[in-house]
């Protein structure tokens, strides 16, 4: 049994502690963490700095890698998407979103999208990621890892991250809060909290946890319905966390962060793209002084969901206007790798 830890799990004091018990001075750490960190090493044998002893020590000791590349796949848009395996063998995919829509334009905005469990339990009827069911949490390791590998494939500052990948963010508190905090620290990865954003389909007492949280991470709910009716045909998390009780979770939240929060709208063609729910929608978000982002419907091999044509996404939009909301439609990136959350791991494992 390996019993080695996983030093990208570790903060910096948990690591100076650590290489204390190893009889090793606090300073070592700061070394560690910058071949980690700043210079990407992939073993400890790389860390020339450090004595050969310590570096037989460390590769004793802990792991230092938690994922491993198995396929990528590139986009006509530039969006790239990562299968890693981890150490179970278990898959999770990554998603490298640019800013900029030419294959060759460079761009000084580079979003990583993550995941945080090996499935999901929630089972949002058009989504790839829960069709089966959920494995297991990511561990803290697992979570920084796939940004760290991402940086290293792509060559790419990562100066953004959306954890809206497989999985409920939500579901995975402890870890997600331990990984966030070494991506935004110095001497970690060093982005910015308010370059992070965590999506929901609404915990509703983790988004009240979350709000009590000093870290300025931002908050989008998977909203994706504007009446428990349309939600719940889609999303079945709805009939343990109403409206009602998410709307007042997301009150709390905006009212104790004084920060705009966003509402996540997938837009599925007869589901949940009528006018009305639009109305419904601007509502909501204007009370709750909400950005609205929308989505036109990523479709999903085996499941019968289509995206709305262009038009009637574009009415969806207009619809919200009277109501004062800044809205967002979303330009569809990655259509032609199958970028919808769980769809290449799914295609592997069948193959």
């Amino acid at each position: 049994m390996n019993n080695r830890a996983d030093i990208k799990s570790l903060s910096r004091e948990e690591l100076a502690a650590r290489l204390g018990v190893l009889g090793e001075p606090a300073y070592r750490a700061d070394q560690i963490l910058q071949w980690i960190y700043e210079k990407q090493a992939d073993s400890f044998d790389q860390m020339s700095n450090l004595p050969a002893a310590l570096r037989e020590k460390l590769a004793s000791g802990f792991e230092l890698n938690a994922v491993h590349t198995l396929k990528t796949r590139s986009a006509s848009d530039t969006t790239e998407k990562f299968l890693f395996q981890l150490r179970d063998h278990s898959l999770i995919e990554t998603v490298l979103i640019p800013a900029t829509p030419g294959l060759t334009t460079s761009s000084d905005r580079h979003t990583v999208c993550v995941s945080t469990q090996v499935g999901c339990a929630y089972g949002c009827k058009f989504c790839a990621s829960g069709l089966d069911g959920v494995k297991r949490n990511l561990t803290a390791a697992e979570i920084v890892d796939q940004v760290l590998q991402i940086q290293k494939l792509s060559g790419e500052k990562v100066n953004n991250i959306v954890v809206m990948g497989m999985g409920e963010p939500l579901a995975n508190y402890d870890n997600l809060l331990r990984a966030l905090k070494i991506v935004n620290a110095p001497w970690g990865l060093g982005i910015g909290a308010r370059k992070i954003t965590v999506s929901t389909v609404g915990l509703v007492p983790r988004i009240r946890q979350l709000a009590d949280e000093p870290m300025q991470i931002r908050l989008a709910v998977s909203l994706h319905g504007a009446t428990d009716e349309v939600r719940e045909k889609i999303m079945p998390v709805n009939r343990k966390f109403p409206l009602k009780e998410l709307l007042a979770a997301c009150d709390y939240y905006v009212n104790t962060r004084k920060r705009m929060m966003t509402f996540e709208y997938i837009l599925i063609d007869g589901v949940n793209d009528s006018l009305e729910q639009a109305h419904k929608l601007g509502a909501i978000a204007k009370r709750l002084h909400a950005k609205v982002n929308l989505i036109p419907y990523n479709p999903v091999e085996g499941l019968p969901w289509k995206r709305p044509d262009r038009d009637r996404c574009k009415m969806f939009q207009h619809t919200l206007q009277p109501h004062g909301v800044t809205s967002t439609l979303r330009i569809e990136k990655g259509t032609d790798i199958n970028a919808a959350c769980g769809q290449l791991r799914l295609q592997h494992e069948k193959s």
